[in-house]
């Protein structure tokens, strides 16, 4: 059960045939020359050294003495190129399986990355691939050479039962090699369930690393360091007793095999002396006994390794299987530049498995507003109204419940996800900017953008000028998430990433509150030139932001309760109005 399992995951197998091809074929060889030759030159090879009635010839003893070393030097070489070939297989293997949990991370919806924890999917990535990449050598590698090496040396004993005497010695023998199954189905169970909570714990490690450096600044001002620490020691105190849990029954196996096999060998000794077994025969027998045990607690070994890559491959199937819920249709409508007339037709939405409809726990509720193309549209309302979600559904980041949004009269789920995302542009409230050069970051606002373009739009966002007094100007590399840079440098290099992807809609998620008063004004300036003749949605956390908007939607508990322009809501609408005042009156 546990085999098969993996055998959907042998596909990695086919890009490295050639190495694996040869890993197979050095393995035969290994297990061929460990469990068949050995016994082989001990019962036919050296007694004829040891005759004393007919001695041989001291050439051929040391012809026959030379024929020992060549079969463990054949033995080790093909024991290191199959293990060799196994590693670059391996490697490459891990390779893949990276790039296909990546890949699908790219492409399942924003809500499935919300609900898992970062460092916890991070873990999965790395940790649990990297185990599944064992796993997968592992078994390309023992699971040759070791059933190999069982089978020769089975093979000799069932020839030395077929043509010497004492058959009840090596049916004896035969007897106990089954009994060394039972300790490796019971220590497989056990290691399964223990390799599932040790992957688990090792996943909240990883998450409590990632939060912890994300929140570096807030744990030193709040002087949490200490508490912190013993969080961790508590996190890492658990995956330690899984860890132990695990060797306890691992380290278990190879004692217990052994046992049995002691009780083989003992019963050997006894039928030998009363069946008057030769001792070159019995020595071989023995040899070849012992050749059977080794493979088996090799088997052992692996069927262990096979049931904490099976908790590794759970895990990675939680996402490798996850279903894709948005992407291109079947037939997508060719799209190429859109005017912007966004309509959401009674729209409902929920995260989770919470009510989409007419439930209090609904993002929105039955939405319905057109917003003409060229409009600037400011979204206000209190925390948690549906703004956020409403803005988020027009590039469909995630999927309605119930209705459709249109842009240009064409249902955003009917154009392929690409074409749709080329024609919005988004600014949110916290930018993210890659570890690389504020060119390159700049520069992926639009793929094929030309350097004067891309300097463009730094000047009209106000950027280029702190940018030229970098060390490197805009070959300057911003640090992971651009830790290098002021919160107002990045909020502008974000709003510059924007203006350059020359989008017909813009969505803009408080995207000055990171700026002072004169690179605000500055940028306000900017953007009253650039949203002419595009649709601009604008999340408005300060009301300040919204004095250039022509419409603005009021949210209150996923809804729209009005809509229109300020001087019209102010005198009309109670929950606008009771928002602005507090606001102003804020000191």
């Amino acid at each position: 059960m546990t085999l098969r399992r993996f055998r959907p995951y042998f596909r990695y197998l086919k890009a490295v045939r050639g190495p694996v091809t040869a890993a197979v074929a050095y393995g035969l060889i290994y297990g061929a020359t460990s469990g068949l030759g050995l016994p082989t030159m001990i019962k036919y090879v050296f007694p004829p050294i040891f005759d004393q009635t007919n001695r041989l010839p001291n050439e051929t003893v040391i012809l026959i003495a030379a024929c020992v070393p060549m079969l463990f030097l054949l033995r080790a070489v093909a024991g290191f190129l199959n293990s060799y070939y196994v590693q670059f297989a391996g490697v490459r293997i891990l390779e893949f399986i990276r790039l296909d949990y990546f890949g699908q991370l790219q492409l399942l919806p924003l809500s499935f990355i919300q609900r898992k924890k970062t460092g916890d999917l991070i873990s999965r990535g790395l940790a649990d691939t990297a185990q599944l990449q064992f796993t997968l050598t592992l078994l390309a590698n023992d699971g040759v050479k070791q059933p190999m090496a069982l089978l020769g040396a089975l093979g000799f004993l069932i020839w030395q039962a077929l043509t010497t005497d004492g058959v009840l010695l090596v049916l004896v023998c035969l007897a106990v090699v089954p009994l060394t199954v039972l300790p490796v189905r019971y220590v497989g169970k056990k290691i399964l369930r223990r390799a599932e909570q040790m992957q688990a714990q090792l996943g909240d490690i990883t998450s409590h690393f990632s939060e912890n450096l994300s929140a570096a600044r807030e744990v030193r001002a709040f002087g949490l360091e200490k508490r912190e620490t013993e969080r961790f020691a508590i996190a890492t105190r658990g995956l330690v007793m899984a860890q132990m849990k695990i060797v306890k029954y691992a380290q278990a196996l190879t004692p217990s095999i052994e046992v049995l096999s002691a009780l083989g060998i003992g019963a050997t000794l006894v039928f030998a002396h009363r069946s008057g077994v030769k001792w070159e025969t019995f020595i071989s027998i023995i040899t070849a006994l012992y050749l059977c045990y080794e493979p088996i607690k090799k088997i052992g070994s692996l069927n262990s390794e096979l049931n904490r890559g099976t908790a590794s491959l759970d895990r990675l199937e939680v996402v490798l299987h996850e279903p894709v819920t948005i992407a291109d249709p079947a037939q997508p409508k060719a799209v190429t530049r859109l005017q912007g007339t966004i309509v959401f037709d009674d729209v409902s939405f929920s995260y989770g498995d919470s009510p989409a409809v007419g439930g209090q726990a609904a993002a929105l509720r039955h939405v319905a507003v057109s917003i003409p193309a060229g409009t600037v549209c400011a979204l206000v309302g209190p925390s948690g109204a549906g703004k956020s979600t409403f803005a988020n559904l027009v590039p469909r980041f995630y999927e309605t419940a119930r209705g459709r949004v249109t842009i240009d009269g064409i249902d955003v789920r009917a154009m392929r996800l690409t074409d749709l995302r080329r024609n919005i542009a988004l600014v949110s409230q916290e930018p993210v900017l890659f570890n690389d050069t504020i060119y390159n970051n700049l520069a992926l606002g639009r793929e094929g953008a030309s350097r004067d373009e891309i300097m463009a739009a730094a000047r009209e966002a106000h950027a280029d000028e702190f940018i030229r007094q970098l060390p490197q100007g805009y070959d300057t590399i911003v640090g992971e998430r651009g830790a290098l840079l002021s919160g107002g440098q990045k909020q502008r290099v974000a709003i510059a990433r924007a203006f350059l992807r020359r989008a017909p809609i813009l969505i803009l998620d408080e995207a000055t509150s990171a700026l002072d008063s004169e690179s605000e004004a500055a940028v306000q300036d900017a953007l009253r030139r650039l949203v002419v003749g595009k649709t601009v949605l604008i999340i408005a956390h300060r009301f300040s932001t919204i004095r250039d908007a022509s419409l603005i939607l009021v949210f209150d508990r996923g809804e729209i309760v009005a809509s229109g322009n300020h001087a019209a809501l102010y005198a009309g609408n109670a929950l606008y109005k009771s928002l602005y005042d507090r606001q102003n009156s804020a000191p």
